[in-house]
């Protein structure tokens, strides 16, 4: 049975044996992540209304670049429960292992909202459905895209 996360304008369902964190959220933002127990983690972040949702995700990717030199980053959009979504997909090295990152952003009526996931490449190849999934629960709850 997945466990359900519902609070700060933001619900998904998750596997029940990951761990929620949800430090963010106690200092005040809305966020909150997940993380599996393999050391994967799912991320979903709520900005303002006008926040633009493909400078959100260059932001991520600059953070991202600033810990880990030589990113490979490929622009993206895609489709999720009828919700258009802009960011882009990451792979560097950390500790000698390849590692993929991916960053995806929508702007609702209420809302523009950042989802990010990482993980090693090799547990991110076997849990790459759950991150949809756990995105597509997350989207099913939102009003109508507005953004990009």
């Amino acid at each position: 049975m997945p466990a359900h996360f519902d609070k700060l304008g933001i619900a998904f369902q998750y596997p029940d044996n990951w761990s929620l964190d949800e430090q963010d959220a106690l200092a005040g933002k809305s966020s909150v992540t997940v993380c599996s127990p393999g050391g994967a983690f799912w991320s979903v972040s709520r900005h303002p209304r006008n926040a633009d949702p493909l400078q959100l995700a260059k932001a991520a990717v600059e953070a991202v670049e600033d810990d880990y030199h030589e990113v490979e980053v490929d622009e993206a959009r895609e489709t999720m429960a009828e919700h258009v979504m802009v960011g882009f997909d990451m792979q560097f090295f950390y500790l000698d292992l390849l590692n993929t990152a991916q960053v995806r952003c929508i702007q609702t009526d209420s809302a523009t909202y950042s989802v990010f996931c990482q993980a090693e490449d090799r547990e991110f190849d076997r849990i790459e459905a759950v991150f949809r999934a756990m995105t597509i629960s997350f989207l099913h709850g939102l009003g109508p895209a507005s953004g990009p």
